[in-house]
């Protein structure tokens, strides 16, 4: 099965970062993150991922400042983070610092005192009293109605102004599964023929890829953590995986460690996988058929949760730890014609609930990964194949190996090694 629209050529090799303006900087601004663009392109980033840039409800506003979910205005930049000449500044820069940019977009639901409830109130859902309800139990917000087909064109038209006015270079849709697949085909179409963008589900259904280029690999990240917890065997995590195998082709899937919800609601990657969170981001950047997702301060690292509704800044220790291993990793995922297109074999061994073993080759290009995600130390194992031949470097530490076919390793607790064929 082909999905029913093509991926724009340069999101196929590309990686994002998730940006939350408001947590960045003292600032809180665009122009102040602005400062950091030179610094994110020499880590190789590709897509700036903007949570939602609309202005914020006032009417059932949690915290001090309100989620960036419950927009009033679909059309409107927040106050808090300036004005649209700003965004349209910072999207111009971007660009030319070779960034593509994409917005979120909350197409569910709107924020109580929305503009539209007051002059198209029929836009919405209601419950029996005809009170605007919500059906996922979220106090902020309310459901729109998919049923009003004027609403449905307004919509469009709100995504179309997004790339008509600030050239914008694609959407993250939030709960995408929540609106109806047949809306995401009319949006799409429409906003393509603008220009062509990228198209990212907050969604695990299957189906959502005949819209979407990528979509949530939210299964895969709930098994690794049970796997952490010992709740799940990764047995279990190499299931999930198998499942991804069946997608259409041409669909890919966003691995990550952390992001706004689970680090504000779940904790950090650290809480969540301990010492193996480093070995896990590995993963999120050389399995096939993936789109690795960084989220903001991870690369400092951040090992606190950060506040949703309130101004919680992000703790940038500098010098930033890991971002030369992020650097390497990304620099890996983009220009490896074995992690790009390359054919997976996963690697047998006598720690197979405790080592994520795994080849990938496209003809010449092979890339070894060898991940220790549980906690327990000094386990060995010895990898047997006809790829592993040659001359190889480890990417994070440029040491260089002459593999035989047949070599033993032997790693620590959350260690982990990535080994690319030299040519």
């Amino acid at each position: 099965m082909r999905k029913k629209f093509s991926t724009v050529d340069w999101a196929k090799t590309a990686n994002i970062y998730e940006v939350n303006i408001r947590q960045y900087t003292v600032e809180g601004t665009f122009m102040a993150f602005s400062n950091h663009l030179p610094r994110l392109r020499a880590m190789g980033v590709d897509i700036l991922w903007f949570m939602p840039i609309t202005p914020i409800s006032v009417k059932e506003r949690l915290g001090s400042l309100g989620s960036y979910y419950a927009c009033s205005s679909y059309m409107r930049v927040s106050p808090e983070f300036g004005d649209l000449n700003d965004f349209k500044h910072l999207v111009r820069e971007a660009h030319l610092q070779g960034f593509k940019v994409i917005i979120d977009w909350v197409a569910n639901h709107t924020g109580w005192d929305h503009e539209w409830t007051v002059s198209h109130p029929d836009w919405y859902q209601r419950d029996t009293k005809g009170v605007f309800t919500e059906r996922n139990g979220w106090q902020d917000v309310i459901d729109l109605d998919y049923t009003n087909t004027a609403m449905r064109e307004a919509m469009i038209e709100a995504m179309k102004y997004w790339v008509d006015e600030c050239n914008i270079d694609g959407f993250r849709c939030d709960m995408a599964h929540l609106v109806s697949l047949d809306f995401w085909k009319e949006a799409r179409t429409a906003c393509d023929a603008i220009k062509p963008l990228f198209w990212l589900a907050e969604c695990e259904e299957t189906s959502y890829h005949d819209v979407f280029d990528v979509s949530y690999a939210w299964s895969w990240m709930h098994a690794t953590g049970k796997q952490a917890k010992g709740e799940a065997s990764l047995h279990d995590v190499r299931e999930v995986l198998h499942t991804y195998t069946q997608y259409p082709e041409g669909a890919r899937k966003l691995f990550f460690t952390s992001n706004h919800d689970e680090n504000s609601w779940n904790g950090t990657e650290y809480e969540k996988y301990s010492k193996a969170a480093k070995a896990w981001a590995v993963f999120t950047a050389t399995w096939e058929r993936g789109m690795p997702l960084i989220y903001s301060g991870q690369e400092s690292p951040n090992t606190k949760r950060i506040e949703f509704f309130h101004k919680d800044l992000f703790e940038w220790k500098h010098p930033l730890q890991l971002e030369s291993f992020y650097r390497e990793l990304l620099h890996l995922h983009k220009t490896s014609p074995a992690v790009q297109e390359g054919e997976t074999f996963i690697l047998p061994s006598a720690h197979d609930d405790q080592l994520m073993v795994f080849l990938r080759r496209r003809n010449e290009a092979v890339v070894l990964v060898l991940l220790n995600v549980s906690n327990q130390d000094r386990l060995q194992m010895t990898v047997q194949h006809e790829w592993l031949t040659g001359k190889f470097r480890n990417i994070f530490t440029g040491l260089e190996f002459y593999f035989t076919g047949s070599e033993s390793f032997e790693l620590q607790s959350g260690e982990y090694f990535v080994y690319e064929k030299m040519s």
